[in-house]
């Protein structure tokens, strides 16, 4: 039996770590408040204090450029070494037109380079990282780029839209041996369960209220992160900190309570309540917060979530090399204390929701 679990583990050949990470949050900032003003005349309560919003001049791609950048400058090597750049998201700027693309010529690696985009809703990011070990511990390369950046839509007066936020961020993974934090094993779990999709032509996104949370989000990220643990033989008190998708405040801390984590476990990389659901990039930039407070020799748990449905878990260890690069780089609570609060008419502005013929 421990033979069988054991085999689910997705570990590679050659040990892989991450190089290189880095954040981006827009600096505008939505109050939940603000929602529920326009909608509710403030009544009922509010599943986060504020999200983060993309200005006129942002979108997914201008956003991965700047935590690709933010990444480089930690790892500190020639973008022409890297191999491989991919975007996950659900909100690319083009139908047909990558983004991974126009983010390697930003960042100065190619041509000699694969690049794709990636789609599974939330955990798209985290679905670039399984991809980039695999690249990585293969052999095939020394270097792959992996990003989970988002500009959420949420329709006018729907649930999502005190939460659907914008902002990512991009993961540099090497050889262990230069890395600030090393990849233990994964283990990834997945089934067809519709509680979230849009179709062809349709400008929001449909869901199935609280089918959302049960049997999809709790579910899967269970199931996704006991296997980890069992397969690793780990138990939540081996780990510092453990990080959950976020689509609000609630979720990840009753994910991780089922789990067998605690609150001080949690906390650190729940950043939620303050810059709302970044979809493809919220587990992972929970990680660059904890990344860039933890010490060396920390243990990290990260369970993704993507609707559709499926849970990617990961087990970390940082190095000795994690104190001198975090901070190389802006960290992730710099950009949440870089905020303007805007009001909700200059949001549907920003976001486009207000079009003019």
């Amino acid at each position: 039996m421990t033979d069988q679990k054991n085999s689910k583990l997705l570990k590679s050949i050659r040990e892989v770590g991450i190089i290189g990470y880095g954040a981006y949050l827009p600096r505008y900032r939505l109050p939940a408040s603000e929602v529920a003003r326009v909608w509710t005349a403030g009544v009922g309560g509010l599943p986060i204090k504020e999200k983060a919003v993309a200005g006129l001049d942002e979108d997914v791609i201008t956003m991965s450029i700047e935590a690709a950048r933010n990444a480089l400058a930690r790892a500190e090597i020639d973008p022409s070494l890297i191999r491989a750049v991919w975007v996950g998201s659900e909100s690319h700027p083009y139908a047909v037109k990558p983004t991974s693309t126009v983010v390697a010529e930003a960042i100065g690696a190619v041509p000699n380079i694969q690049a794709a985009d990636l789609e599974f809703a939330c955990k798209a990011g985290t679905e670039a990282v399984q991809a980039a070990i695999g690249f990585v511990g293969s052999g095939m390369a020394d270097y792959a780029l992996s990003i989970g950046m988002d500009t959420a839509q949420g329709r006018p007066a729907d649930a999502l839209e005190y939460t659907a936020a914008c902002g990512g961020a991009a993961y540099l993974l090497g050889p262990a041996k230069e890395a600030l934090a090393v990849f233990e094993g994964s283990y990834s779990y997945v089934t067809d369960t519709p509680d979230f999709w849009r179709r062809a032509y349709a400008r929001y996104p449909e869901h199935a209220e609280r089918f959302t949370g049960k049997p999809a989000y709790f579910e899967h990220i269970q199931q996704a992160g006991q296997g980890l643990m069992e397969s690793m033989g780990t138990t939540p008190e081996d780990y510092d900190f453990a990080i959950f998708h976020q689509p609000n405040a609630k979720f990840p801390q009753r994910a991780g309570r089922s789990l067998g984590f605690k609150p001080e476990q949690i906390k650190p990389g729940l950043l939620s309540p303050v810059i709302g659901n970044t979809y493809a990039g919220s587990s992972l930039v929970g990680l660059s917060a904890v990344l860039d407070i933890a010490k060396p020799g920390a243990r990290i748990f990260l369970v993704s979530y993507g609707s559709g449905a499926g849970s990617d878990a990961f087990s970390l260890h940082t190095t000795d090399l994690l104190t001198e690069r975090q901070n190389r780089a802006p960290s992730t609570q710099e950009y949440i204390d870089r905020r303007i609060e805007i009001d909700y008419a200059m949001y549907v502005r920003y976001r486009h929701i207000l079009t003019m013929q």
